[in-house]
């Protein structure tokens, strides 16, 4: 048996958005941007893929501005809100210590410009931010908020819509990065008073290298591509009318199936969770409820976590450690360490991402293999020999 369960990295491209991207290889292949009519048909389907994307937010068309992916759209709304702080007087961003590289490279750079950031803790209740840390963390120099809609890698799913609401009140630019939410729960963005949004259209079916930047009405974006006219001006670029129309048709289908889909993922997760919680020496990572449909993460006590991993694969189930953006990394996980997990038992982890095509015998599958490799692992390591003999000890937070 084969299972896919690292959805969090990426999705299989849907056969609804293979088709929507066919036409525009050699049928519809004009630039968008031209004047004559094959460029006309393009720019006409560019604005419906925007009208859509929109409708599936609940905001505008011409607040989407397409973009390379979230990492992209990350970054030019933080660097964007800091400009326009910057021009006010006010330098001081609130995040959080577990937001994607994307956000937290960001801040660094700025950090280095001269602004002050603060990273709310975020080792209790597994993960969950609460707007009494977000107010209490406000400054009057305060330019944004920025965090993410949900994690990456513990699934741990915030209260944006609140947080949205302090901040709104505050005056004070928000900012969410939710590339893993968007096709997988329900989100308004007028509803949760969210300024801007970061999304990725190959996390929910779509094609890689697209996505897109949500940003209210009267906000002026910093250019961080520079060129052309495309996208009003703020995202110089020929448009990748194949992938664009692509992650259309895709956020179309997810975001109509969100709860039938979340429905039936939810109890393939809940019984993953049930399954690998009768494994000594383990822990859930993030909010046991309060968390992505499909996320299943766990440390176990006693092994490493590239080993779990390849001898997973050589089972046939397909997993990851953590963010696939820094899976070639030997370091523990920077989310696993800001929940409190210290770093040896930070190596053990295990991330399943699973989707709403997983099977019962597929989560049965998984639960027996992930028990054999765990119990095959500690009959190997002197470390948990040591944990046993009691010459270790560890501490699971």
């Amino acid at each position: 048996m084969k299972i896919y369960a690292d959805n969090a990295a990426t999705t299989k491209t849907s056969r609804t958005a293979i088709e929507a991207m066919l036409p525009y290889f050699d049928k519809i292949y004009g630039n968008p941007s031209s004047l004559h009519t094959p460029g006309q048909e393009a720019a006409e389907a560019l604005l419906d893929a925007r009208e859509r994307a929109a409708k599936n937010l609940g905001c505008f068309p011409d607040e989407i501005y397409f973009t390379s992916g979230g990492s992209e759209a990350d970054n030019q709304a933080i660097i964007s809100a800091a400009r326009i702080g910057e021009k006010k007087g006010k330098k001081h961003i609130i995040s959080t210590a577990f937001e994607h590289h994307a956000v937290l490279h960001t801040l660094d750079k700025l950090e280095k410009e001269g602004f002050e950031i603060t990273l709310l803790d975020v080792s209790n209740d597994g993960g969950v931010i609460t707007p009494e840390q977000v107010e209490s963390a406000i400054r009057p120099d305060t330019c944004l908020v920025t965090i993410m809609y949900a994690n990456n890698e513990i699934g741990t799913v915030e209260p944006i819509g609140e947080i949205g609401k302090l901040c709104r009140e505050k005056k004070i630019l928000f900012h969410t990065d939710a590339v893993q939410a968007v096709g997988h729960l329900n989100i308004n963005v007028k509803d949760e008073n969210i300024d801007m949004l970061s999304l990725s259209g190959h996390k929910f079916r779509g094609p890689k290298g697209v996505g897109a930047l949500y940003a209210r009405r009267g906000i002026k974006l910093t250019n961080i591509i520079e060129g052309g006219a495309q996208e009003r001006g703020k995202r110089a670029g020929t448009h990748n009318m194949p992938a664009i129309m692509g992650m259309a048709a895709a956020m179309d289908e997810a975001c109509a199936n969100i709860d039938a889909n979340a429905e039936k993922t939810v109890k393939m997760r809940d019984k993953l969770i049930a399954g690998l919680s009768e494994i000594p020496h383990s822990i859930l990572n993030g909010h046991p409820t309060k968390r992505l449909p499909g996320n299943v993460s766990f440390c176990f006590e006693g092994i490493e976590g590239e080993s779990l991993l390849l001898l997973l694969d050589s089972k046939g189930i397909y997993a990851s450690s953590g963010s696939a953006c820094t899976s070639g990394s030997l370091d523990p996980s920077h989310v696993l360490l800001a929940i409190g997990r210290p770093h040896a038992i930070a190596h053990g982890s295990l991330r399943l991402s699973i989707d709403h095509e997983t099977t019962d015998e597929e989560v049965e599958y998984i639960i027996n293999g992930v028990k054999e490799v765990v119990e095959y692992l500690r009959n190997m390591s002197p470390v948990w020999s040591d944990l046993q003999k009691g010459k270790r000890e560890y501490v699971i937070q």
